[in-house]
């Protein structure tokens, strides 16, 4: 038995991007030293916008769009990642996923307290 809720599915989602976001930015932290390689990212309200307007329609999850960054500077190498700003990256999607997940169990106790409110 599946006990699913608006909230739980848009949560999921947060966490869906969250994990995405953390992934590519271990991605770009493993091609530091790797000549030539761009660092890409993903805009992280403009997707969570998309994936709720998704949701709303009842489509599908659609593909994150990834980007190269801009305005980033390059080493000679053509290089452009920042360890300080991947750090950052991976920082900042480390706390959405620890947030989306303290949301989550608030919503799953929500509902286990719906279905125990007549005992």
């Amino acid at each position: 038995m599946e006990i699913a809720t608006r909230m739980s599915d848009e949560i999921g989602r947060y966490l869906d991007l969250a994990s995405d976001q953390a992934k590519l930015t271990a991605a770009n932290m493993a091609n530091l030293d790797t000549p030539g390689y761009r660092a890409l990212g993903l805009d992280f309200e403009a997707e969570m916008r998309g994936a709720l307007a998704d949701l709303t329609a009842g489509r599908s999850a659609h593909p994150v769009r990834v980007t190269e960054v801009d305005g980033l500077v390059a080493r000679p190498d053509g290089n452009d990642v920042s360890m300080d700003r991947e750090s950052l990256n991976l920082a900042e999607a480390q706390l959405r996923f620890k947030t989306g997940v303290a949301l989550l169990r608030q919503e799953y106790q929500r509902v286990m307290d719906a279905i125990h409110a007549d005992k």
